[in-house]
């Protein structure tokens, strides 16, 4: 593969590939509950981007029963990784906490957990679990996966997502410090974003010495403030050949070293409205891999070349 894939990773370490089972453990979220906003971010479905936590309710380990179930028929692979996913898995007293991510990392078949998390929502007391946490389960990992989205802080403040960039420079600071790996989530084709800001925050995370990353398309789901602007005509979603050439841009922009958990991302059919070409997961894949092989690109070609662009 032209870049380093989350799948080879594991094969790597744990000679398997691990699957993810979706959790929803009942948080909440600052931008929802009335701390910072009452609507979320304004790309956020009402499931708090855990729309594939399974719909899932009841205790932690039904979820987990229920996750193993839906993946019972894959035939590589016996373990999988805990993904608290629905809203911000860090937001709620520190025993709560511990008593989930404990329960998690105590199933045998659990090789580490995946936290989706605010980087405002991890004082101190949160990280100092996780460091507890690697000292009780030092054959697990744990893994923060922060919404970063975009640098850009006029993007920021368009999409709601209430704090400055500063304060994401300082967790990941703070998780570095306690040799947590970080990924970021970030979102391609915010509007009013070129490419180039694009690229800047792409070249922003390869200062920060992020672990993994999980590259976005902006999706227009029901239900979202974000709809309401789209259906206004306030700004138009990527089509697939612009999401292809600036996936290629952003994969060749780089390091290296950090591990690519996702490339495009899944909106619920059920809920989604633009773009639809991005229902066709697989479709989407198999051109970038084409274009990839075709056009020589890897990852890290410009970020090791100092140019702008791969071609």
């Amino acid at each position: 593969m032209p870049f380093r894939t989350l799948n080879a990773w594991c094969q790597e370490h744990y000679g398997e590939k691990l699957y993810k089972i979706a959790l929803d453990a009942g948080f909440t979220c600052p931008n929802r509950d009335g701390t910072l906003g009452d609507r979320g971010c304004i790309f956020c479905s009402a499931g708090g981007s855990g729309d594939f936590a399974a719909k899932r309710t009841g205790s932690l380990r039904s979820q987990l029963d229920a996750g193993r179930a839906l993946l019972s028929h894959k035939k590589t692979g016996s373990r999988f990784i805990a993904y608290f996913q629905a809203y911000t898995n860090t937001y709620g007293p520190v025993d709560r906490l511990e008593e989930l991510f404990s329960e998690a990392l105590s199933e045998p078949d659990i090789a580490g957990i995946s936290i989706a998390t605010r980087p405002d929502c991890l004082p101190d007391e949160v990280i100092g679990l996780l460091v507890r946490l690697k000292e009780r389960f030092p054959g697990k990992f744990i893994w923060v996966e922060l919404g970063l989205q975009t640098i850009h802080e006029k993007t920021a403040s368009y999409i709601r997502r209430g704090y400055p960039l500063s304060c994401f420079d300082e967790a990941v600071k703070a998780l570095h410090e306690a040799d947590i790996p970080v990924i970021v989530h970030v979102i391609l084709g915010l509007p009013g974003e070129t490419r180039e800001m694009m690229l800047q925050t792409i070249r922003h995370l390869n200062a920060c010495g992020i672990w993994g990353i999980k590259l976005q398309l902006l999706h227009v789901l029901e239900g979202t403030d974000l709809a309401e602007d789209y259906r206004a005509g306030l700004f138009s979603v990527l089509s697939l050949e612009e999401y292809l050439s600036i996936l290629c841009d952003c994969i060749a922009a780089l390091s290296p070293d950090i591990v690519i958990h996702r490339l495009t991302g899944d909106g619920p059919k059920r809920l989604l409205i633009a773009p639809l070409w991005s229902a066709d997961k697989r479709n989407v894949l198999n051109l970038l891999h084409r274009r990839l092989k075709q056009n020589a690109i890897r990852q890290g070609q410009c970020y090791e070349s100092g140019t702008d662009h791969p071609l």
